[in-house]
C-alpha cells in the first residue's frame, strides 16, 4: 500500500509518499519539505499565523512535487496521514483540513497521526549505510524545540513515559541560548557551530537534575545561568567569550541528556536507543551518547540526518506501521480534528485517533 503523508505542526511543510512491504520496513519513494525558517527569522521565532498561511501556499505544490519524484498518480494513493497534533493549531489545521479534503476526494480513508509517534519512529527509514532500523524493544530520546522525552517503546503503539522536562525543552534552551549570543534563528545549530571554536570548561554552568535520581530534565535554569554570564561579560564581550560561552552551554545541555539517557538504557535493561528530534543533530550529542552506549554494550539509533526536523516522511511512516500492525483506526467521512497539547503516552496500541 502507499500512504501519503503530510506534516504542518510548525514552521515545515512535509509531503512524503511511503510504500509499505510485506513483513519489511516500509520504504520512502519520495517527500519534499519546505521550511519556513528564514521568513520567521525576522522575528526572532515561529509567528503562528504567519506559519498557518505558508502551510497553505505551499502543502499543494509540494505535494504535486512529490508525486511526480514518485512516477506515481493520486489515484494510486492507498491512504491519506497527517499531523494530528500536536503543534500550532492554526498549522496543524491547514494540514488535517488538506489531508481528509483530498482522502475524501479520492474516496479513500486518512489517518491522523502524533507528531511525536513520527519522530521516534523515523529511523526506521534509515538505510544500511546509515546504520539500518532498530529492532524492538529500544529506549527513545524525543529532543526538539518543544520536547525532551524519555520513552521506552515496545513495539508500534506501546509506550511508556520514563520522563520528561518539567520546564522548558532542550531545543529551546539551545535556542534562547544562541539568541542571547547575537546568533539569530534557528539558535541551536548557529549555537553548536560557534561552540566547536570554543572551551566548554570557560565557565562552569549549572546541569540540571543531573543527580535528581529520576528521568526528568529542567532547562530554564540553564537559560537563566547563561543570561547572567552573557551579562557578566558586559555590552560587548569578545568573539573568545562568546565561543567560550556557547561550547559552555552546549556542554551543559548534552551532559544531562547523555547522563539521563544512560541512566534508562541501565534502568531498562534495554541494549537500543532512539534519538530523535531536531537535536539529534546535535554532533556533540551523537559522539557522546555513541562513547555512553558503547561502554553499556547498547546501541543508538538514529534517523537519516535529513529527517531529524519535522517532515512529511515520519507522519507517512508512522501511518504506514500502525498499518501494518494493526492499529490504525481509520477515517472515512470526513470529519478530522486537530490536538495541540497531546502526550504521546495516550496515544496507545489502542488507535492513533483516541481521545
Amino acid at each position: 500500500m502507499k500512504v501519503l503523508g503530510f506534516e504542518s505542526s510548525c514552521d515545515e511543510t512535509g509531503v512524503a509518499l511511503v510504500e509499505t512491504q510485506p513483513g519489511g520496513v516500509p520504504r520512502l519513494l519520495a517527500e519534499a519539505l519546505h521550511s519556513q525558517v528564514d521568513m520567521h527569522a525576522a522575528y526572532g521565532g515561529v509567528v503562528p499565523e504567519l506559519a498557518s498561511r505558508d502551510h497553505i501556499r505551499r502543502v499543494l505544490p509540494l505535494a504535486r512535487q512529490v508525486m511526480a519524484q514518485a512516477g506515481c498518480t493520486l489515484a494510486e494513493v492507498d491512504l491519506v496521514a497527517y499531523t494530528r497534533g500536536p503543534g500550532l493549531a492554526g498549522a496543524l489545521l491547514v494540514g488535517a483540513g488538506v489531508a481528509v479534503a483530498l482522502a475524501a476526494a479520492l474516496g479513500k480513508p486518512a489517518l491522523g497521526v502524533h507528531h511525536l509517534e513520527g519522530h521516534l519512529l523515523s529511523p526506521f527509514l534509515a538505510t544500511v549505510e546509515e546504520g539500518g532500523a532498530p529492532e524492538f524493544p529500544f529506549v527513545a530520546l524525543l529532543v526538539s524545540g518543544g520536547h525532551t522525552q524519555l520513552m521506552q517503546v515496545e513495539g508500534v503503539g506501546r509506550y511508556t513515559l520514563l520522563g520528561e522536562t518539567i520546564d522548558d525543552a532542550a531545543g529551546e534552551a539551545f535556542d534562547k541560548s544562541a539568541k542571547l549570543l547575537g546568533l539569530g534563528y534557528p539558535g541551536g545549530p548557529a549555537l553548536a557551530r560557534l561552540a566547536a571554536l570554543g572551551d566548554e570548561k570557560a565557565y562552569p554552568l549549572p546541569r540540571p537534575l543531573l543527580h535528581s535520581g529520576d528521568l526528568d530534565f529542567s532547562f530554564a535554569g540553564l537559560k537563566t545561568a547563561v543570561m547572567t554570564q552573557h551579562r557578566k561579560l558586559g555590552p560587548a564581550p569578545s568573539q573568545a567569550a562568546c565561543r567560550d560561552l556557547a561550547a559552555s552551554t552546549q556542554a551543559a545541555i548534552v551532559d544531562v541528556l547523555v547522563a539521563k539517557s544512560l541512566k534508562a538504557l541501565k534502568e531498562t535493561g534495554a541494549r537500543r536507543l532512539v534519538v530523535a528530534g531536531g537535536v539529534g543533530a546535535n554532533l556533540r550529542l551523537r559522539q557522546q551518547l555513541d562513547a555512553g552506549a558503547a561502554r553499556l554494550g547498547a546501541r543508538v539509533h538514529y534517523p537519516p540526518l535529513a529527517l531529524c526536523t519535522d517532515n512529511g516522511a515520519m507522519i507517512a511512516l508512522a501511518a504506514a506501521l500502525r498499518l501494518q500492525h494493526g492499529l490504525a483506526t481509520l477515517q472515512t467521512d470526513g470529519a478530522f480534528d486537530v490536538r495541540p497539547r497531546w502526550p504521546l503516552a495516550d496515544v496507545g496500541a489502542g488507535g492513533v485517533a483516541a481521545a
